[in-house]
């Protein structure tokens, strides 16, 4: 989301940002988020479109990305692995987006410790450099971290293996020391002033956790201090923008809600009416637009199609799936939910649920496989020559976040215009002023 909110909410080059951090930061390795297929956006995108963002990306300063499907499509993900691989220097982690509870049978009838064992197996022949456990809402409980973080160790012995949780729950702690234990090289975390919740564990937890045993960090305490007192002043300018979640929630098992889409959702249902007084039924109906869509991994872009079902079936006073199932034909359904079915970004595991597939659909095309192999490559230069004649000089970089992000790049530079490309230097609180 990083490329996205940087041009369309601070009004800022996400390719400037990069190469500022990278002239600042010049010897540590920087990673990113990427969808595959979806890039770092929210659709699937003609295969060029997204090898050229890899190149250049990696060309402004990043190092490592981690490739993930928004469904665990394996199709999406070698397309993303072999994007990445095709740029000398740049290193692919493949990416097992955790849901479901593979310690408990009964919930996940899909999502086991086998079918993740093949995931990974899958991405290491396609020739990853590393593996991740992307665990987006905080689902992934420790004894579970211990039996998965075991089993892809016994498997892939000499694979680097990286685990990203979040510590809805209050679990994102023990999770992570769980999965040290058990053979993970690099666990995820947030410096204390920006941890806990929704967002990751904390740094400085972990650190002391791990103090004197062989698993030691060598991170020194007292300068993690240091820069949790600057993120914790931070953080207050950014206070209007918080979900005002004061505690854990395990009801977080139940909605599977990601922690990153969380604050975003919330927003989104106040902006439709659906304020503080109905978030309750919100994350109900995100529960329950999850097994309509067929219990499906839930991250950007397959997420957004879950929370939009979900506000979608509070606002027409739908209560559960039988229910939604039983008036869908009556129903015109949200454009993501109906792209989703239609195979726009690709196929779920087990397929799509009927009937409602063909009740949301009602006898729109579909796309069989991969999206991006039947979409025609994109003309970056006529997309150039129409981006000059709009805005006059442009550069292949701009011709890319055009590419990604059409009517956002366009707002973009509609507010350089206005206000000058400097507003980047304003300090935050006369910014967001």
């Amino acid at each position: 989301a990083t490329f996205d909110v940087a041009l369309r909410f601070l009004h800022e080059c996400p390719w400037r940002r990069l190469e500022l951090l990278r002239e600042a930061i010049p010897n540590i390795p920087f990673q990113m988020l990427f969808r595959g297929a979806n890039a770092v956006g929210y659709t699937s995108y003609p295969d060029n479109v997204v090898r050229a963002f890899v190149a250049e990306a990696h060309a402004a300063g990043v190092d490592i990305f981690r490739v993930f499907d928004s469904l665990n499509y394996t199709d999406n993900l070698l397309f993303g692995v072999d994007a990445v691989r095709s740029v000398p220097g740049a290193v692919a982690e493949g990416t097992l987006c955790y849901t479901g509870d593979i310690t408990n049978p009964a919930r996940s009838t899909k999502y086991t410790l086998e079918y993740y064992l093949k995931l990974a197996d899958d991405l290491v022949g396609a020739g990853v450099h590393a593996l991740a456990v992307k665990d987006m809402a905080g689902l992934l409980k420790p004894r579970a971290a211990t039996q998965l973080v075991s089993a892809l160790r016994a498997a892939h012995p000499a694979m680097p293996i990286a685990v990203h949780t979040h510590d809805t729950a209050g679990t994102g702690v023990a999770t992570l020391l769980a999965a040290a234990a058990a053979g993970a090289d690099i666990c995820d975390a947030a410096v204390d002033a920006m941890s806990g919740t929704t967002s990751q564990p904390s740094m400085g937890a972990l650190v002391a956790s791990l103090a004197g045993t062989p698993l030691c960090t060598g991170v020194d305490p007292a300068a993690l201090a240091r820069l949790s007192a600057f993120w914790e002043g931070t953080r207050s300018l950014y206070a209007p923008f918080e979900s005002d979640m004061k505690s854990s929630s395990a009801d977080v098992y139940s909605h599977e809600m990601p922690g990153g889409q969380y604050t975003n959702l919330k927003f989104q249902a106040a902006s439709l009416g659906l304020g503080p007084a109905r978030w309750e039924e919100v994350k109900a109906a995100y529960g329950a637009a999850n097994r309509a869509l067929g219990d499906i991994v839930k991250v950007t872009p397959s997420s957004k199609v879950v929370g939009d079902l979900a506000q979608f079936m509070v606002q027409n006073g739908i209560p559960d799936e039988g229910d939604l199932v039983d008036r869908a034909g009556e129903l015109s359904f949200p454009a993501s939910v109906v792209e989703f079915f239609a195979g726009a970004i690709g196929q779920p595991t087990g397929g799509f649920p009927e009937p409602l597939r063909a009740l949301v659909l009602k006898g729109a095309p579909t796309v069989e496989g991969r999206p991006g192999a039947s979409l025609p490559p994109a003309d970056l230069v006529g997309l150039e020559a129409e981006l000059r004649e709009r805005h006059g000089p442009v550069s292949q970089r701009d011709v890319l976040s055009a590419a990604l992000y059409p009517k956002v790049f366009d707002e973009f530079k509609a507010w350089q215009l206005r206000y000058s490309p400097f507003t980047e230097a304003l300090p935050t609180r006369a910014f967001l002023a």
